[in-house]
């Protein structure tokens, strides 16, 4: 089930746009579930990193579509973010909020399906895929999201994960050959990054589900660029 969420202000364009997610369920037999916000602010209200696609009006009275998005990637780096504007020079500044598309006024089906469809095959591409991991006393499976990040130390691993440490005998280059394809980066020798969960990054720290990780000098221009092809959009 996808999850999608609309801000516009205006109250036909809204309608508009919600009926044209019904056809398009109704065309791609595709399942969705579909919220509507009149105003940033209440798409902020009580903001959880839900939603798989938002479309995101960018002129709105009290909090506007570019101010929402900057909020949100605080906390959400994996939702896809299409700005609906009527001026195309905003869509230069979407990129700063890694928005992967924008959608010019006025909307037309073919345009906002097209837009959906591609939408829709970043989010396939950023699904979890499972592994196992051997441990000492048995083995364990887990989403490659529930991994935050992995990290070595006197050649064991460590996983750290939304379900506690996991740690067993490996090599780096191990957990990278098994984690490859999944937006897995290294920031240092030491630690190998789930983009899923970066929240913010501060000179050379990176900021993961919490936890400060340096970014070595060496590493910093690949993982950046990662970061930035992760949260605009890119496999």
């Amino acid at each position: 089930m996808l999850r999608v969420a609309v801000v516009e202000d205006d109250l036909s364009e809204l309608t508009q746009l919600r009926e044209f997610l019904a056809s398009y369920q109704a065309e791609r037999g595709v399942a969705m579930t579909v919220s509507s916000f009149r105003d940033g602010s209440e798409l902020l209200a009580d903001y959880r990193p839900v939603y798989d696609v938002i479309f995101l009006d960018i002129e709105m009275p009290q909090v506007d579509g570019m101010a929402a998005a900057e909020h949100i990637r605080r906390t959400d780096q994996n939702v896809v973010i299409v700005f609906i504007t009527n001026m195309a020079q905003y869509a230069i500044q979407g990129y700063s909020v890694g928005a992967l598309d924008f959608v010019l006024k006025p909307v037309t089906y073919d345009i906002f399906s097209m837009k959906l469809d591609r939408a829709f095959q970043v989010v396939a591409k950023r699904a979890p895929a499972q592994i196992v991991l051997t441990l000492a006393g048995g083995a364990v499976r887990l989403d490659t999201r529930q991994i935050y990040y992995v990290e070595i130390q006197d050649r064991r691993l460590h996983y750290h994960t939304d379900q506690g440490e996991y740690t067993l005998r490996g090599s780096m280059k191990e957990a990278e050959n098994q984690l490859a394809g999944r937006h897995f980066v290294r920031c240092n020798y030491w630690y190998l990054v789930n983009l899923h969960h970066v929240t913010e990054v501060k000179k050379n720290v990176v900021v993961v589900a919490g936890h400060e990780l340096e970014i070595s000098r060496r590493s910093r221009a690949a993982f950046l660029a990662a970061l930035t092809n992760y949260v605009g959009g890119g496999a």
